[in-house]
């Protein structure tokens, strides 16, 4: 797109159905750069992925041309093929439907990269549940709990 100029941050997160720690240290390295290479192959630009056994966090630097929606649904659908083709686990593996996504100025995106990268230190500290509804309520996004995800483990 000539004489197009942005700088768009997006923070987004999304969980495993029914919030299961299905995401194990074995392999959750090379699924994160599996999701990089997702992002990257739809033409956008990946700063950060990490997560814990039942979440993922990206930060991405997203090009005019992408919509967010479109490009969860890429990164979810093909990450989760990867890992039933991989067969890291006994039973399909599958994203809880949704996501969150938070934009960021570009004066935040270090200290967003450096909070993906801590997330085990994060998660020490606050549960899932806890920074999600953070998140939601400090970018003032209207919700519905019983509507967020299927927290089958905290009810």
């Amino acid at each position: 797109m000539a004489n197009t100029y942005t700088q768009i941050y997006i923070h987004a997160v999304f969980a495993v159905k029914y919030r299961q720690a299905l995401i194990h240290e074995d392999y959750s390295e090379r699924l994160y750069h599996y999701m990089v290479k997702v992002i990257k192959s739809e033409g956008q630009i990946p700063l950060q992925v990490n997560g814990m056994p039942d979440h993922v966090h990206l930060a991405i630097r997203l090009r005019p041309n992408a919509s967010i929606s479109g490009l969860m649904r890429v990164v979810k659908s093909n990450s989760s093929r990867w890992i039933n083709e991989q067969k890291f686990l006994p039973h399909e593996f599958r994203w809880q439907r949704g996501f969150g996504a938070f934009s960021y100025g570009q004066s935040q995106v270090n200290r967003l990269i450096q909070y993906i990268r801590n997330q085990k230190a994060h998660h020490a500290r606050k549960s899932f549940k806890k920074e999600y509804l953070r998140l939601l309520r400090a970018f003032e996004i209207e919700f519905e709990e019983e509507y967020l995800f299927d927290w089958i483990m905290e009810r």
